[in-house]
Formats: structure tokens, C-alpha cells, sequence
């Protein structure tokens, strides 16, 4: 039996279009944020701290190099240093809520927030907000924030008022 040389190239075609899907773009999508002045200075000190594993998620690469957002695992776990305050926690935000859901996870406060794939969990109490948000692949929230809460405690300053009551 032979083959048409349309159903030749078929397997060629395919290949090829394999390849070049495997070459585009490494990383997920994400938008990076872009802190100014002291909050960028200490999201580039976190950067080089995080860890290689986050809730047993390798760190992938992005496709673009910035010190203000990292990933781990597919689905991907992300990181976004410099974002800004989360309107559940803005006085005077339609969304404010005063008594939010939180954990605390190695001396870091986070505000837990359901959205429609997953959670996202931003610092609260720090000079900067640092987001994760953890696809609903992952069995527990908790698990990646063990290992980010210990860059993010010592390189993210409290805010003065917790600072005055950590005293």
C-alpha cells in the first residue's frame, strides 16, 4: 500500500508544528508587576531567595528575566512581588471586607482570597504586597507558602504598625 504524498508530509507537518509549540514561549503568562522606588529594592532582594521547590512545584523559568515575579509547577504557582494593595483591605473599597479570611505561615500574614481556579494569597502587614495564587490543581494552599514565607519574611519589612507591635 502506498501512501499519497499528502498523507507523506501529515507526520512531518505535525512534527514540525510539535516543535515549534515546544520552542515558543517557555512560561506561563504573567503579568509582572512594577514597584517603584523601596518596594522594587527589596522585591529584587527576595528574587535570588526564593526557593527551587514551592509546595513540591520545581521553579520554572518565564519568559521574560524580572526580579518581580516567579513560578513553580504547571499548572503554575505564581509569585508577584510590587502588587498593590487587595481591595478587601482598602477602607472604602466596594469589596473591603473587615475581618478577612488569613493564615499565618512561618511569621507571615497572608489574606486568603477565592477566585474562580484557585486562591491567591497576598501578604498583609508588610511595606510590600507579594501575591501567590495557587491553581486549585494543588491539593492544600499551605504547602507552597511554607517555603516562600521565609524569603518573603526576612527580605519584605513590616509596615510600621506591625513593627510597633512586634516590639
Amino acid at each position: 500500500m502506498s501512501l499519497s504524498p499528502t498523507a507523506r508530509r501529515a507526520p512531518l507537518a505535525l512534527s514540525l508544528a510539535l516543535a515549534l509549540a515546544a520552542c515558543a514561549g517557555g512560561g506561563p503568562d504573567v503579568e509582572v508587576p512594577t514597584p517603584k522606588g523601596e518596594a522594587a529594592q527589596a522585591c529584587r532582594e527576595l528574587a535570588p531567595e526564593l526557593p527551587r521547590q514551592a509546595g513540591e512545584q520545581e521553579r520554572r523559568t518565564l519568559d521574560q528575566d524580572t526580579p518581580y515575579a516567579a513560578v513553580w509547577g504547571d499548572p503554575a504557582i505564581v509569585l508577584r512581588c510590587g502588587v498593590g494593595r487587595p481591595e478587601v483591605i482598602t477602607p472604602g473599597s466596594d469589596a473591603y471586607v473587615l475581618s478577612p479570611d488569613s493564615i499565618e505561615v512561618n511569621g507571615v500574614s497572608w489574606l486568603i482570597e477565592e477566585e474562580a481556579d484557585g486562591l491567591r494569597c497576598t501578604t498583609t502587614g508588610r511595606e510590600v504586597f507579594v501575591e501567590v495564587t495557587v491553581p486549585d490543581d494543588y491539593e492544600t494552599t499551605a504547602n507552597p507558602l511554607v517555603e516562600i514565607s521565609g524569603p518573603v519574611d526576612r527580605h519584605i519589612p513590616l509596615d510600621a504598625l506591625w513593627s510597633q507591635l512586634e516590639e
